[in-house]
């Protein structure tokens, strides 16, 4: 897609961006960051969106022939946060994304992926959890592409989102679309709210309201960043927990 054209809601990869946030940046957007990652090598990513302004992040990774990479994906925009990634996986490299949307007020957070494994026994594994408030949306559009000779390929998507407010709203599309035979894929999405019984009993403990609702949403979200890298698991939490304190107000 060139970048002089700004897309429309025909374009499934926009069909729920906020699109008029997304034309006062669109022109001076950069090209889709390029990664790759050798064949063995181990890496890890973190990537924090907190602006208050539009923020777009684009990135076209490669995994080399037993690469693994584990990308970790905190999305706290205020006005319109969108993260995108074209993966493409390579004989036995492993592919991992660990992922929240946490959003309130009238903000737009997208995290978009696809995953391609183009040759036989890779893996990838992505994780997405939402918290929404107020008129805020959340989306998560994940493609996973499985060629026909990319046999023993193992891709899992997990979708999960919690709304806080009636006005809310959460899009969860996890998709196959699978051309081999000798495969393990699955996929699945969810939406909810906080249970109320485990929420009277926090308050019952003596927390109040906000405090209560932001405890729940921790053991929701926080369990993302168990396997982030050491130097940068303190600040994952911090601001998540920033975050979910913010939005259970």
């Amino acid at each position: 897609m060139s970048v002089a054209t700004l897309p429309t809601r025909k374009d499934e990869a926009y069909r729920y961006a906020d699109l008029a946030a997304l034309d006062r940046v669109w022109h001076g957007l950069a090209p889709a960051r390029r990664i790759d990652i050798p064949a063995g090598e181990q890496d890890a990513h973190v990537l924090i969106v907190n602006q208050d302004s539009v923020e777009v992040h684009r990135a076209e990774i490669v995994l080399e022939p037993g690469a693994t990479l584990s990308l970790f994906v905190l999305n706290g925009a205020t006005d319109y946060g969108r993260v995108e990634v074209d993966v493409t996986v390579r004989d036995g490299a492993h592919f991992a994304l660990h992922a929240a949307n946490i959003a309130g007020g009238k903000a737009t957070q997208e995290i978009v992926t696809v995953v391609r494994h183009e040759e036989p026994n890779g893996t990838s594994n992505q994780v997405v959890r939402s918290v929404l408030a107020g008129t805020s949306t959340g989306s998560y559009l994940g493609k996973v592409a499985v060629a026909r000779n990319a046999q023993k390929v193992d891709g899992e998507q997990s979708v999960k989102a919690m709304l806080l407010d009636r006005g809310a709203t959460a899009n969860c599309k996890p998709e196959l679309e699978i051309y081999a035979d000798d495969v393990k894929c699955a996929h699945g999405a969810s939406v909810g709210e906080l249970d109320p019984d485990q929420l009277f009993y926090a308050l019952s403990r003596g927390l109040d309201p906000a405090s209560a609702k932001a405890l729940l949403l921790e053991g929701f979200v926080l369990q993302l960043w168990d396997e982030a890298p050491a130097d940068r698991r303190d600040e994952l939490i911090a601001e998540t927990r920033r975050l979910l304190r913010k939005v259970a107000r």
